[in-house]
């Protein structure tokens, strides 16, 4: 994690996505804008929570660990969404861990100590907990209903839309990193149903897989498979 004192760019962020209303003076002075890189931890399952941090650009991924050492990818997240809030109201351990997707990820950290002293009896920043964390509950239930509902070719198609990312003049990036038995857990399938599933989108010349790389080749094809991107809503 770098540090950007660029006090310019912060009150852009908070103006571009409305948070110079929500957050107090005394918050706003204690807010620092932080990068992070492509790959990079942001917060770990099962460790105390210390910053409440407001994505403001990039792309993150939101995943847990079993005890065996399995990991399941809950969800994508673009701006504006919010890391570690849940935990700071019930004061409890990282519920997942949250890891940095696209190559630069901005987020504006605030420390649970700052938001102790100067967020809990402030309306405008209560009602914005609030709101984000009713939305919170809304996604997990748009997501569980969709995952019910939709043929498995919508689901990948939706799947990999949200974590491939758009590089140098429209490419998009290799999704070397893509573990189908993770896939198939996301999007409630057998391991079996997505390979199938690829073969037929390769077929189709949507995407490309080679020596276990997948590759998006048509993406505005992909998205008219998936109809409604939701697992970034």
């Amino acid at each position: 994690m770098k540090v950007i004192k660029d006090e310019v760019k912060l009150n852009s962020f908070l103006e571009q996505y409305g948070l110079i209303n929500v957050f107090n003076g005394y918050i706003k002075q204690h807010a620092v804008l932080c990068e992070f890189e492509q790959g990079e931890t942001i917060c770990k399952q099962g460790e105390s929570g210390s910053f409440l941090y407001v994505l403001v650009s990039g792309k993150i991924k939101v995943y847990t660990t079993s005890v065996d050492g399995k990991i399941l990818i809950l969800s994508f997240k673009q701006p504006l969404e919010i890391i570690g809030d849940v935990e700071f109201v019930n004061g409890a351990e990282l519920l997942n861990t949250v890891e940095a997707v696209s190559d630069k990820v901005m987020m504006v950290g605030i420390s649970y100590e700052c938001l102790k002293k100067f967020g809990y009896n402030d309306a405008d920043f209560l009602q914005f907990l609030l709101e984000i964390i009713s939305l919170k509950f809304y996604r997990k239930s748009t997501t569980m209903s969709f995952n019910l509902m939709y043929p498995v070719e919508v689901r990948l198609a939706s799947y990999l839309l949200s974590v491939s990312t758009i590089k140098e003049h429209g490419v998009s990036e290799k999704l070397d990193w893509l573990d189908l038995k993770d896939v198939a857990n996301f999007i409630g399938t057998s391991y079996r149903h997505v390979n199938r599933v690829i073969k037929q989108f390769c077929v189709e010349e949507l995407i490309e897989k080679k020596n276990g790389v997948i590759t998006i080749n048509d993406r505005p094809g992909l998205m008219r498979m998936a109809k409604d991107n939701i697992y970034e809503q």
